[in-house]
């Protein structure tokens, strides 16, 4: 108990920078900076906690339970006196970083704004961001309102000006130089750590809205809240094998085989992009139609329904790519 309440006391920076010294945005969601870390920390371990923003919520809560599941701990969903004497080890992560901001991270091209009729989105060369900030807070595993209340209403993006982000920079960055170019830059830009376990196989959950990775102990090794199915398209309960991965997918849009698709749409090839319908990846499944993907709306992750398919946030989309291979086992219980 001491460890942890010694360790709540120095979970804020000392020294705010000038820009976090500025009055915040109205409408910048307050942060709390012991749940920021505790949601850095989460992240780092593979235990996503969704979008990082200071808050407490479901995909937290998740993430928590999946952590002290893995830490022979009561599964409370809470950051209680044990899992923060658990979480203490790795306090050297700290909750911010200081970004300077480089001409690729501001690289576009951009849409904004991005046409909604699918029919239009396939004449574009590539389905990306609407703005450089959407694309920083997306490196960074959070949301342009969390960035904003981080520095300042007043925050420009730069090259070579400096701004406060989530630490989520990974520890290492030597991809298998065996992926694709493409790719490589992905996982860089999603600063998705190079160093990943090895998964013997998932479990996608609908109860808990997680998708679970084990190891060949069936151990929890890493744990993703996860949107699947709705009642037109339910999650396909049973076992399943993932078959592959295609990285920064394009995506052919089949009017047949979504319940809500407008009279009148047509068959088409959507470019590829971090916005398209299925983020920056899609793991193919044994069962046709079927795979688990990205999304554009990380920020929506458990809390809407899906075609039947497993979404994740890009970066932990991402992630998962690097700890399954072809062959790997895939449970959906209920």
């Amino acid at each position: 108990m001491a460890m942890a309440a010694a360790w709540l006391a120095g979970m804020a920076i000392a020294a705010p920078t000038a820009a976090q010294q500025r009055p915040a945005v109205q409408s910048a969601p307050a942060i709390d900076r012991t749940i920021l870390h505790v949601q850095v920390i989460l992240d780092s371990l593979g235990f996503g906690p969704g979008v990082i923003d200071g808050k407490g919520g479901q995909s937290l809560a998740a993430a928590l339970k999946g952590f002290q599941e893995a830490k022979g701990l009561p599964r409370t969903g809470k950051p209680d006196a044990a899992t923060l004497q658990a979480l203490y080890p790795y306090r050297a992560k700290r909750p911010t970083a200081r970004f300077v901001v480089t001409r690729e991270a501001l690289a576009g091209p951009y849409y904004n704004p991005l046409p909604r009729d699918y029919g239009e989105q396939a004449k574009l060369p590539g389905i990306g961001y609407a703005t450089p900030m959407e694309k920083l807070a997306e490196m960074f595993h959070t949301q342009p309102a969390v960035l904003i209340a981080l520095n300042s209403p007043d925050t420009r993006l730069k090259v070579g000006d400096a701004i406060i982000v989530p630490n989520v920079l990974p520890a290492s960055r030597a991809y298998d130089p065996k992926l694709p170019d493409h790719w490589r830059q992905t996982l860089a830009m999603l600063n998705v750590d190079a160093r990943q376990p090895t998964a013997d196989h998932i479990i996608v959950d609908k109860s808990d809205k997680v998708l679970r990775v084990l190891d060949k102990d069936d151990r929890l090794i890493a744990q993703f809240s996860a949107t699947m199915g709705s009642q037109h398209d339910p999650l396909p309960l049973g076992r399943w094998t993932i078959n592959g991965a295609d990285y920064n997918p394009k995506f052919h849009y089949n009017p047949a085989l979504f319940w809500d698709a407008k009279t009148g749409d047509e068959k088409e090839m959507l470019p590829p992009g971090p916005n398209g319908p299925v983020g920056v990846v899609w793991l193919d499944l044994s069962k046709e139609h079927y795979g688990i993907h990205g999304t554009p709306h990380p920020e929506l992750i458990g809390r809407t329904e899906s075609h039947g398919c497993i979404r994740l946030t890009n970066w932990d989309a991402a992630r998962l790519a690097q700890m399954v291979r072809p062959g790997t086992k895939a449970v959906f219980k209920a």
